[in-house]
């Protein structure tokens, strides 16, 4: 998880993600992998998409059944 630092920026970190990645759950792409092509293109490296996904489980922001499938738990 990269945090905004001296190194980072916010729009480079973790953190902008998250607005992103719960925006396109609530329109409907509620599986992981249709949920990562349709945020590839903001990110740098695909392990970010995976930062973003544990923080918000981590967070109980989200659920992920057996099936792939997100859901929002806020």
């Amino acid at each position: 998880m990269q945090l905004p630092n001296k190194l980072y920026s916010y729009n480079k970190s973790t953190l902008a993600l998250i607005p992103i990645v719960l925006k396109e759950i609530k329109n409907g792409n509620s599986n992981v992998k249709e949920l990562f092509f349709a945020v590839k293109k903001h990110l740098d490296v695909p392990t970010d998409f995976l930062s973003v996904m544990d923080t918000l489980y981590a967070l109980n922001a989200v659920d992920i059944n057996d099936e792939g499938e997100v859901k929002i738990c806020l």
